[in-house]
């Protein structure tokens, strides 16, 4: 388990974590979004002792990661894929992070199966694409075999294959009962695989529920029907209270409602239908709700010659 507890970072004059406080809890996966700049590469450091907090605490298992001996063994991370020694094999890399926490050499080849780099290991690093570094990454958290594991942006420069691969990964993890927590830009992604979700923006909590709870709980459901008779069926809807308006010759689309009653009302006002169905936000849409007032770099498009804000 990881527990954050006014976790708050200053550097010179910037702010980058603000009173934070959360926990990871085992069994889960736990998605650590924010926009860029958020604090969530700050937070994650200190959680793993690379960095100093300013004030407040972050604890591994009810302790600071600096005070374990065989750290590899209690937490496993992958914060920066490129931070292994270009000059070796990912292999040996492997087995200099196993002897110095006192692990098994066998482990090392068990990973190196685990992520799939049984034809690269032998090779220098330095020729590895971003995909197998992230893949020898990955095998160096695992190889502790830990309980609590860290990962920020694992799916950066991986193939579908590799995407699928370390969905299912992170699953099983957490299915294991281990801590997962995953930091990720790609909210396709931690829609399919994240259990709850903590959002930060500007280094200050934003929300810190489960994923269902985040999408659903911003609303925006909408229904789209089809039929007919479009014309009828709108101002039906109307003069029983929906918000409703037409979208296109035969569909008509309802705000904050539901599939059953937009059903039963034209069911009893005998009107056919040949289309009903709910159309909930996505994880990238209450995302974007969410953040949107924390975000620190917009960029600009231009139509025709008229610069625009996104």
């Amino acid at each position: 388990m990881i527990e954050v507890r006014g976790l708050t970072r200053r550097y010179g004059d910037v702010l980058a974590v603000d009173d934070l406080s959360f926990d990871v809890e085992p069994g889960k996966v736990t998605g650590f979004l924010g926009p860029n700049g958020a604090g969530k590469s700050t937070s994650m450091r200190i959680m793993l002792g690379l960095d100093r907090p300013t004030s407040g605490t972050a604890l591994v298992n009810g302790r600071p990661y600096a005070t374990f001996t065989e750290p590899l063994r209690e937490v496993g991370a992958l914060l920066d894929p490129g931070s292994a020694h270009h000059g070796r094999t990912g292999r040996s890399h492997l087995r200099v992070a196993a002897r110095s926490n006192g692990i098994p050499a066998r482990r090392v080849d068990e990973v190196i199966e685990r992520v799939g780099l049984d034809r690269a290991a032998r090779r220098r690093i330095k020729g590895y694409s971003l995909g197998m570094r992230q893949r020898l990454g990955i095998a160096a958290a695992l190889i502790g075999d830990p309980g609590v594991l860290l990962f920020d942006e694992p799916i950066n420069g991986l193939d579908l294959d590799g995407v699928r691969w370390i969905r299912g990964l992170l699953r099983q993890l957490a299915d294991e009962g281990r801590t997962v927590l995953v930091s990720s830009h790609l909210m396709s992604e931690m829609e399919q695989v994240a259990d709850r979700l903590v959002v930060i923006g500007r280094g200050r909590l934003i929300a810190d529920a489960t994923t269902e709870q985040i999408m659903s709980g911003l609303g925006h459901v909408q229904v789209r029907v089809r039929g007919p008779e479009p014309d009828r069926l709108l101002t039906a809807l109307r003069e029983h209270g929906f918000q409703a308006e037409r979208v296109d010759a035969l569909e008509v689309q309802v705000e904050d409602s539901t599939a059953e009653k937009v059903g039963e009302l034209a069911h009893a006002l005998h009107i056919p239908l040949h289309h009903l169905s709910e159309v909930r936000q996505s994880l990238e849409d209450a995302y974007m709700e969410l953040t949107n007032n924390s975000v620190e770099y917009h960029g600009r498009e231009l139509v025709g010659t008229t610069e625009v804000a996104r």
